[in-house]
């Protein structure tokens, strides 16, 4: 498994959300490519990036740091949020983007992630973000009446790189992340997938691992900056 280190960005700054909330940020670095870059350093394979004012704004908002994230970063990077068109798509890998996360989009305009995901195999990812089983989208503002688990099946043939499952009420809540519902997901689908949401703890980790289906990886965010989760430690642990 690989530990996806969470930069959500939001008015230039990287922050935590609880429970999706715009109002309820915490800055937790100014300097997002610096952070990327102890990411780096601390042996971090993959980076999570978000444009919280992008999804949104419905187009990239955050375009600046994500850039200098990208530049200053030897590692591969995806990024979510505001990505609704394939000319946005085009922008983000030209720019040496490894992976696109489509989520809006993905119950709006399906047809563009499987146009997506056959022009760029490998390099598109949709984004699963659930309230109590429901797909929300918007920025988690708008729910649907879509089960996740629909979802992720209606894209099993369409050549997707992964799916990141978030349950927005564990996100930045540090109460654990929705273990049996991730591990259903990824039993159901041939689709490599990501958790995300809630992740505070090692325990987390090893109870993520440990689920019974082959998850990609894990995401943090807040338990990686608050120094609840040894990065390190944590790396090792999904490697391993």
């Amino acid at each position: 498994m690989i530990l996806y280190p969470a930069i959500d960005l939001k008015d230039g700054n990287c922050v935590r959300l609880y429970k999706g909330e715009m109002e309820q940020a915490t800055v937790f670095n100014d300097n997002p490519a610096a952070q990327a870059k102890a990411f780096e350093d601390a042996g971090c394979e993959w980076l999570h990036l978000v444009d919280l004012n992008g999804a949104f704004a419905g187009e990239p908002v955050n375009a600046v740091p994500v850039e200098a994230i990208l530049k200053s970063c030897s590692i591969p990077a995806q990024l979510g949020g505001g990505i609704r068109d394939m000319a946005t798509i085009e922008m983000w890998l030209s720019k040496g983007l490894e992976r696109v996360i489509l989520g809006t989009v993905s119950v709006e305009n399906p047809d563009l992630v499987r146009d997506a995901a056959r022009a760029f195999p490998g390099h598109v990812a949709v984004g699963l973000d659930a309230r109590n089983g429901r797909v929300a989208t918007r920025g988690w503002v708008e729910e649907t009446d879509m089960m996740v688990m629909d979802l992720a099946k209606s894209f099993e043939d369409a050549g997707v790189a992964a799916i990141i499952y978030t349950d927005i009420n564990r996100d930045g809540a540090m109460q654990g992340p929705n273990v049996e519902a991730t591990a259903a997901l990824a039993n159901a689908v041939s689709i490599p997938v990501i958790a995300s949401g809630g992740v505070s703890s090692m325990a987390d980790l090893e109870a993520l691992k440990n689920c019974g289906a082959p998850l990609d990886g894990a995401i943090s965010g807040r338990a990686l900056y608050d120094g609840q989760i040894d990065l390190a430690a944590a790396v090792s642990l999904l490697k391993g």
